[in-house]
Formats: C-alpha cells, sequence, structure tokens
C-alpha cells in the first residue's frame, strides 16, 4: 500500500480550520469545480483529509441534494473522476443555446483559441492558455459547443483531456484534412533576426 492510500484510510476527519472550509460538502464542491479534467475520489480525501468511505457518502448526498432541489447542474463521476455536468432536465435548453449559437461570429479570442488547437493538437487547456497568456476555459467551453473542438483521450502522465479539432472544423474552412491547413512559418519570428539582437543586446551590456 502507497503513503497516499495510507494516509486517507486513517481514521480522522480534518476540523473547519484545517479543511479550509464550512463544510466537507462545499469543501467537495470547490475542489470539483476548479478542475477541467475532473477528480478522483482519492484526490478528494486527500485534500479534505477525510476517508474515501465519508467523502463518497457527501457526494452521493448531493447528487440527491442537486436532483431533488432541481438544479441546472449535477455532479457525476466519468471514467474514475468527479466532474460537473448541465442537468439532463436542462437538455433542451441547451440545444436551443448550442443551435442558436451557430449563427453567432467567433470572437478574436476564440478565433486565436481555435488556431493555437488546430496547430498543436493534440494538445491540452494548459498548453493552450499558457500559449495565449490568459485562462482559455470558457472559450473552449464555446468552441467545443459550436462543435469546433473535441475532448478525445488522455495525455500520458498528467491525465489532462486533450484537445483536437472536429470535422465540422474542416468542413467550415473547406479543408479535406488537417494536411490542408496553411503554413504558418511565414507569421513565426525570424530565428536569425532574434539572435542578432540578443547579440546587440549582450555587446551594448
Amino acid at each position: 500500500m502507497n503513503s497516499r492510500e495510507e494516509y486517507v484510510e486513517q481514521e480522522f476527519e480534518a476540523t473547519q480550520e484545517e479543511l479550509g472550509a464550512s463544510s466537507l460538502k462545499s469543501a467537495l464542491e470547490a475542489l470539483i469545480l476548479i478542475q477541467d479534467d475532473g477528480i478522483t475520489l482519492l484526490d478528494l480525501a486527500l485534500h479534505t483529509g477525510y476517508p474515501e468511505n465519508k467523502v463518497s457518502k457527501v457526494l452521493e448526498q448531493l447528487m440527491r441534494d442537486y436532483k431533488e432541489s432541481q438544479r441546472g447542474f449535477e455532479i457525476r463521476e466519468v471514467n474514475g473522476k468527479w466532474r460537473f455536468y448541465t442537468s439532463s432536465t436542462c437538455s433542451n435548453l441547451i440545444e436551443r443555446y448550442v443551435k442558436d449559437g451557430q449563427n453567432a461570429r467567433l470572437t478574436q479570442a476564440s478565433l486565436e483559441t481555435l488556431a493555437v488547437i488546430a496547430y498543436r493538437q493534440p494538445t491540452t487547456r494548459a498548453r493552450v492558455g499558457a500559449i495565449r497568456g490568459v485562462n482559455v476555459d470558457g472559450v473552449i467551453r464555446t468552441l467545443m459547443a459550436r462543435g469546433l473542438v473535441q475532448e478525445s483521450g488522455t495525455e500520458l502522465g498528467s491525465g489532462a483531456l486533450l484537445l483536437y479539432t472536429t470535422d465540422l472544423f474542416l468542413e467550415r474552412l473547406g479543408l479535406s484534412s488537417l494536411d490542408d491547413l496553411p503554413s504558418i512559418e511565414q507569421f513565426l519570428p525570424d530565428i536569425a533576426s532574434i539572435e542578432a539582437l540578443t547579440d546587440t543586446a549582450v555587446d551594448i551590456e
């Protein structure tokens, strides 16, 4: 048994101060909310200081609470990870929203994010965000809602979901495959010029 498993199996519960939240329910909600790719039961137990069986019971209670109060969202475990999802009772609303969005033009931020994914795929949200220098979660959700981007598979090591463009993306651009994407070499920085500027800066110092 590894140290992570031994830690979780300890029979103790964190105090409110140790937990850093008003209750275990709120702590679990916060942890799940900030995860792009979901979070495992083990990690939820580790970060809250509660045993897995206790965390599992509270998650089940949260699921019931959301359903009974007819919330527009729910939590589910998919592929061993817990994530927030829109409620199935809102499917008609979401479908209408997505269809209406098809007629709206993409923003500059969406176009830039889409370009990064297209040329760097498969890639992750973290990598796209690092390239653009901003949080891209909202933009990626928009691109996925428009059917231009999809998540498929996970990255070896990190377990992060991988992003790809879709067939609809190719269709909208009039391309038969990703090989038909235009070259971006002309838009990349000239390495020789950068090296020359760097040498000049060193000489000045």
